[in-house]
């Protein structure tokens, strides 16, 4: 069984100042098998295969492909060893066709033969059971097709070890089927293949055995069919914790914001939602599922106001008053002053939602202080409620003065959800606030989300994991290509079905029908 082992780690350990990301990690993936890596966040996951793609280089231990040590300090020296990762962000070129993105850096003896090369893509993608069109822009391509783009851009050049970081983050339930069969087919080949991932129910269905770390050390490696969700998640951890979502029945829920046949359209003149209608209630979940790029981030924000309407109406009604004030063509500033506070997760967390030069008690007082009251607090000073968001979201940061642009991006994203929801919001927004965060702290957050509605406010919840939009919603809006595909009950919906609403054209999207009691008809 030793000739089997594609590659190995002996005592792995890299620093980055006085921060130990890994240390003495030893662990093996042999050929023919799928090996997932588990771990929470800041627990050395993606230093450790960025150290395996010659991203990083390690402070001390020995890498070995095939039973011989071997040094690998660049990713041209990866490539050299028959190793290819494929990122959680594809680095394509959008105007060069599939075939021109997947030859781009190929050094050939012989003179350049685009024919030669588009039969050998070809062949590529019947062997495993690939769908593609060399020929087709990246542009034009939907995030399954540029990721495949990506796993057959590796394989060109002759990976024998790959490695996939979070390759479902955002598929469909169909597109996700569709890579597991590709990566097993893969597997049968006799590839190694390496992935990191949080979702535990794909890496029980997909790998043959899981890794785990745990603040940066190796804990051990368990076979898939050997084990569950909970020793997995308590491996992780260090202790017992429950991966369930308590989601309560709504009461007195009444609509809280009134979204009536609303559009917008980009500079380029294309439009980003188109005739979109529904209500959001106090004391409910409201889901919002979608392929990436169907108009989610663009719904939330004309909600916020940080989106020009081109038609149609947003009515709040304040829950004091029971007034109806119209939303549309107004600032954030007016609207929040207005009395409307509309906490907004961005997707971009740096970009909009913190300032990375900042440090944390400064990012609390540009939103919470004023108002600060919510299940972490009421009314106390900015540092207090830092250090109580810390706490209750177990936050791994230096101090609370440590600038965010310091800390992972799952601890940066802590902080973000931490801060919106100690506002004390009516209506709270949140697009994708687990995105990158552990089982632990993902599930810390879908049980604050449930506090929040059973306080009565209204949360609209944009997620890409439709297990978890189906456990924790109350109602799941599908929107595709900036139109409403349905509006189901999350208590009687299958991810299958809601994939199918996921996928459906514009044409058909416009056509759909929503009843108001949330059934599409």
């Amino acid at each position: 069984m030793k000739q089997n082992i594609a590659l190995e780690l002996k005592n792995i350990t890299k620093t980055f100042g006085s921060v130990v990301a890994n240390k003495n990690v030893s662990l093996q993936v042999r050929k023919g098998e799928i090996l997932s890596i588990l771990g929470e966040n800041g627990s050395g996951k993606t230093t450790l295969m960025n150290m395996v793609s010659g991203i990083y280089y390690p402070d001390s231990g020995q890498m070995l492909i095939d039973g011989q040590e071997v040094s690998i300090s660049s990713p041209k020296d990866a490539f050299r060893y028959k190793i290819g990762m494929i990122h959680q962000h594809f680095k394509l070129v959008d105007v060069f066709s599939a075939a021109e993105n997947i030859i781009l850096g190929v050094e050939e003896e012989k003179k350049f033969d685009m024919p030669q090369y588009i039969e050998r893509i070809k062949e590529i993608t019947d062997q495993y059971g690939f769908e593609l069109d060399p020929y087709k822009k990246i542009y034009e391509m939907s995030v399954s097709e540029k990721q495949t783009v990506e796993i057959i851009k590796v394989l060109f050049r002759g990976a024998d070890i790959l490695i996939l970081d979070e390759p479902t983050a955002v598929l469909t339930p169909q597109e996700t089927t569709k890579l597991f069969k590709v990566l097993r087919n893969m597997r049968e080949s006799g590839k190694a293949i390496i992935i990191i991932t949080h979702k535990l129910h794909e890496v029980l269905s997909l790998s043959d055995n899981v890794a785990v770390l745990r603040k940066g050390e190796y804990i051990g490696t368990v076979k898939t069919s050997e084990t569950n969700e909970t020793e997995l998640t308590e491996m992780m951890v260090g202790k017992k914790i429950s991966l369930n979502i308590e989601r309560s029945m709504p009461k007195n829920t009444c609509d809280r914001l009134v979204v009536d046949k609303i559009s917008c359209i980009n500079r380029e003149g294309v439009k980003l939602l188109d005739n979109v209608s529904f209500h959001v209630r106090a004391g409910e979940i409201l889901g919002v599922a979608g392929i990436a790029g169907s108009g989610q981030r663009e719904l939330l924000e004309a909600i916020a106001g940080l989106q020009h309407l081109t038609a149609g109406r947003i009515t709040y009604i304040d829950p004091k008053t029971n007034q109806e004030e119209d939303l549309r063509d107004k600032t954030p500033l007016e609207i929040r002053q207005m009395g409307v506070r509309l906490a907004f997760v961005p997707e971009d967390r740096l970009g909009m939602g913190l300032v990375g030069n900042m440090d944390i008690v400064d990012n609390m007082m540009l939103r919470s202080y004023k108002k600060g009251k919510s299940v972490f607090l009421q009314r106390k000073t900015p540092k207090t409620l830092a250090e109580e968001v810390i706490e209750r979201l177990e936050v791994a940061t230096p101090s609370v003065n440590t600038p965010v642009r310091r800390l992972s991006g799952g601890n940066v994203q802590k902080i973000l959800v931490g801060r919106e929801i100690a506002s004390a919001p009516t209506v709270l927004m949140a697009a994708y606030p687990a995105r990158g965060l552990d089982i632990n702290s993902s599930y810390t957050i879908y049980n604050l989300l449930n506090e929040q509605k059973e306080q009565g406010v209204a949360v609209i919840f944009v997620g890409e994991d439709l297990d978890v939009l189906i456990e924790l919603c109350d109602r799941i809006l599908v929107i595709g290509s900036g139109k409403i595909a349905g509006i189901v009950d999350g208590r009687n919906i299958t991810k299958e079905e809601i994939g199918l609403l996921m996928t459906k054209s514009s044409e058909e999207n416009g056509e759909k029908e929503v009843a108001e009691d949330g059934k599409t008809e």
